[in-house]
């Protein structure tokens, strides 16, 4: 059941919608802080672990993708769900490991990853105030989205046997441009009600966020190489 089904019309609506939305904002920016906290200790202690190691970067993934059918089955929001949440985001973070970890052997390794984070989070403010405002509907380009993801996603896997940074930065870019369709289309689905629970909402959003940034960071640091 979704958002304006489980509310009465009228002034109800607008006022169970503006807490759906606040609630779904404030569970993403705390997995952010999640994430965060995933990625220094990762960088910080299990660097030597998780650094190119190929099969630990898959089982990551995996328990990821886990975590995520998991929470979109969810219809409520519970303390367990909310555990849930912060874990994912938690072992989401661990994940950056390898790409923090390998920026920061750069000289400029601090200022590339400052950059890509001030960029994504200017390119995720401006996207979102656009979808708040623009009448234009974006969900009818979700199928073709949709398919460059799983493009994207295959090249991905391949890459991490090849390691090729000419089809790293390809995909960095490709991907760019995919997720800050994603970010107009999730805050879009979120204003409508398409999601039952913030929780769900705050996953999509938090999943555009972190792909924007893990691009923005791939193409800044090749630039510098």
């Amino acid at each position: 059941m979704g958002l304006y089904e489980r509310t009465r019309e009228g002034a109800g609506i607008r006022s169970n919608a503006a807490l759906f939305v606040r609630d779904t904002y404030m569970y993403f920016s705390l997995s952010l802080i999640a994430a965060t906290l995933g990625a220094y200790l990762g960088a910080t202690y299990l660097a030597s672990f998780l650094v190119g190691n190929i099969w630990a970067s898959i089982g990551i993934l995996i328990v990821e993708i886990a975590f995520i059918v998991i929470l979109n089955r969810k219809s409520e929001v519970t303390n367990g769900a909310i555990v849930m949440l912060f874990t994912f985001a938690f072992i989401s973070g661990l994940s950056l490991t390898s790409i923090i970890f390998m920026t920061l052997q750069h000289p400029a390794g601090a200022t590339i990853i400052a950059q890509a984070l001030f960029l994504t989070t200017l390119a995720f403010a401006g996207l979102s105030v656009f979808a708040f405002t623009t009448k234009r509907d974006f969900s009818v380009y979700f199928k073709v989205a949709f398919i460059v993801l799983l493009v994207i996603f295959g090249a991905s896997l391949l890459n991490l046997f090849f390691q090729s940074s000419a089809l790293s930065l390809m995909i960095s870019s490709v991907a760019a441009i995919l997720f800050s369709f994603f970010i107009i289309y999730d805050t879009q689905m979120i204003i409508r009600g398409a999601y039952q629970t913030p929780i769900q909402g705050a996953i999509a959003l938090y999943l555009d966020f972190i792909n924007l940034f893990i691009s923005l960071l791939n193409i800044l640091r090749s630039i510098r190489e």
